[in-house]
């Protein structure tokens, strides 16, 4: 049986924003990610290449006391093949799998190809963060249950 990925998303999160949902899987540890997305933000601004940010947010997820894995290689294989190798940004307490991304506008494959990621990975979780004009996160889950697509909102 093939996992089935649940996205969860919220297109702009605020600091001290809280989701509706409390059944998210690692909410204090996304919390304390997501917060230290917002810290690099508001230190770094908008306009630096993704690594820039990756790294920034490595450090203040150290900071935090956090175990953070930066580049993580992946195998990829077909029908037992391997067929190439892709790294994650970055891996947190080995549980969330964080993508970085930058930009004018957030890529739409974004949240497809951290999909992919997860199922490479087989880590449960994933964050999309983009640090673009604003921060915003999404939020992907990969679960063995049925398929759903929300946007979950923000309260403010």
């Amino acid at each position: 049986m093939r996992p089935i990925a649940h996205y969860i998303a919220s297109s702009v999160m605020t600091a001290g924003s809280k989701f509706s949902n409390d059944s998210y899987p690692h909410r204090e540890l996304t919390r304390q990610i997501i917060g230290a997305c917002f810290r690099v933000h508001n230190a770094r601004g908008y306009g630096f290449l993704e690594v820039a940010y990756r790294r920034a947010l490595a450090v203040e997820l150290r900071l935090a006391g956090l175990s953070v894995e930066q580049e993580v290689p992946y195998e990829l294989t077909h029908l037992g093949c391997s067929i190439g190798t892709y790294f994650a940004d970055l891996v947190v307490e080995s549980l969330v799998l964080v993508e970085v991304k930058t930009g004018l506008v957030l890529d739409p494959v974004a949240v497809p190809q951290t999909l992919n990621y997860l199922r490479a990975s087989r880590l449960p979780l994933g964050l999309v963060a983009y640090f673009g004009p604003r921060v915003s996160l999404k939020r992907v889950i990969l679960t063995w249950q049925g398929h759903s697509v929300r946007d979950e909102p923000v309260a403010e």
